[in-house]
């Protein structure tokens, strides 16, 4: 068995989820200060979810055939950095619609390939998975209360530097990161299309896309939506930083709810917990009460949901699919997901209205809790 390097990937994790912090919260309101409309918004926003379709699984299969995970990591990290850079010499919008896929195509390689290497480290202790995750969500606090005051007293355009300091810190910890090989395991034999066809999975992933498609409002338009309702930057960021302190605690209690409770039953709890919290966002953003519980729902939307479901993925995709898995699950869920979900939500936010976009999240969110909750059976 390999020694944990706990701190590095605890490291990585701070660093990526810092760049979120930064990134998720106030890109809209980047883009809105480059005079862009709600539907040119939403289809910019969109490009980081279309281009997790395809590109996951590629960076996927890549890793598990030349056996070096760490190595795409950093070679995609680099790449990242550069592209990322076009953004500080034009503003048109093709030029951000190319750069941002150029950005989001090398992005989209980290993280699956991390969480993959971390469920391989901890082998049979996935529990701990918790407790180095949360680093992540640290790193998501910090970057989102710290940017969200910077925001208040600068320009906006500072928003780009900010961005620029956490790619170059991913960059840093990706070089700490030791390679790990895959172990084999029974599954091996099976291809990654015999696995991805089993009911149980496909379920799953069906599922998923939908919590997707309910949340990229929420990623695209909440800042907006918040700014337009007399929100300063300042209280958005603790608000967003509210949802990811409870995902922190949640972290830690996700292995006592294990014990307790099946799978099954957390992930229908998620759903449900969603269909209350995009209605409560829909129709009470005038009550600073309903919003900040709301956003505490995010302990239950995001950080269980997440946890249950990566468990799920790593207990389905092991040995030598466990990166094609890992990448498969972000393409088919957040890709797809997220990437009708964000098309949609430009052309419904003008059409039909705030109230009524996060209504829709409410039913998709609704409908992934009837898959799970009367169609999903886990077996070996």
């Amino acid at each position: 068995m390999y020694p944990l390097p706990y701190w590095r990937l605890s490291g990585f994790y701070f660093f990526h989820f810092a760049l979120i912090g930064a990134f998720a919260p106030y890109w809209g309101l980047y883009l809105q200060s480059l005079s862009f409309s709600a539907f040119q918004i939403g289809l910019l926003m969109s490009l980081l979810q279309i281009i997790r379709i395809i590109a996951p699984t590629g960076w996927g299969w890549l890793a598990d055939r030349i056996g070096k995970q760490i190595l795409v990591v950093q070679l995609s990290a680099i790449a990242g950095l550069i592209s990322y850079c076009g953004f500080f010499f034009e503003n048109s919008f093709i030029w951000m619609f190319v750069i941002m896929a150029l950005m989001s195509f090398f992005w989209s390689a980290s993280l699956p390939l991390i969480e993959a290497t971390t469920f391989s480290y901890l082998d049979h202790s996935s529990v701990k998975y918790g407790s180095i995750r949360s680093w992540g969500s640290l790193g998501f606090i910090l970057a989102v209360i710290g940017t969200g005051h910077l925001l208040d007293n600068v320009n906006i355009a500072w928003l780009l530097w900010v961005i620029l300091g956490f790619k170059l810190g991913i960059i840093i910890f990706s070089y700490q990161i030791p390679e790990i090989e895959a172990v084999p395991r029974s599954g091996d034999s099976l291809s990654i299309r015999q696995i991805l066809l089993r009911p149980e999975i496909l379920v799953l992933f069906t599922a998923c896309l939908l919590m997707a498609f309910a949340h990229a409002p929420y990623y695209t338009f909440y800042s907006i939506y918040l700014e337009e309702y007399g929100y300063s930057r300042s209280s958005i960021g603790w608000l967003w930083a509210t949802g990811v302190i409870c995902e922190i605690g949640i972290f830690f209690i996700i292995p006592r709810l294990l014990q307790r409770f099946s799978l099954k039953q957390i992930l229908s709890m998620c759903f449900g917990c969603a269909v209350v919290r995009f209605l409560m966002i829909g129709w009470g953003v005038e009550y600073f009460l309903i919003v900040l519980l709301a956003q505490v729902l995010h302990a239950v939307t995001y950080g269980a949901y997440h946890a249950t479901a990566i468990t799920m993925v790593h207990h389905f995709f092991r040995g030598r699919h466990q990166a094609k898995g890992q990448a498969l699950y972000v393409s088919l869920t957040f890709g797809v997901g997220g990437a009708l979900g964000s098309i949609f939500s430009g052309y419904a936010w003008e059409g039909l209205g705030s109230g009524f976009t996060f209504s829709i999240s409410a039913i998709a969110a609704l409908l992934g809790f009837g898959l799970v909750a009367w169609r999903m059976i886990l077996k070996e």
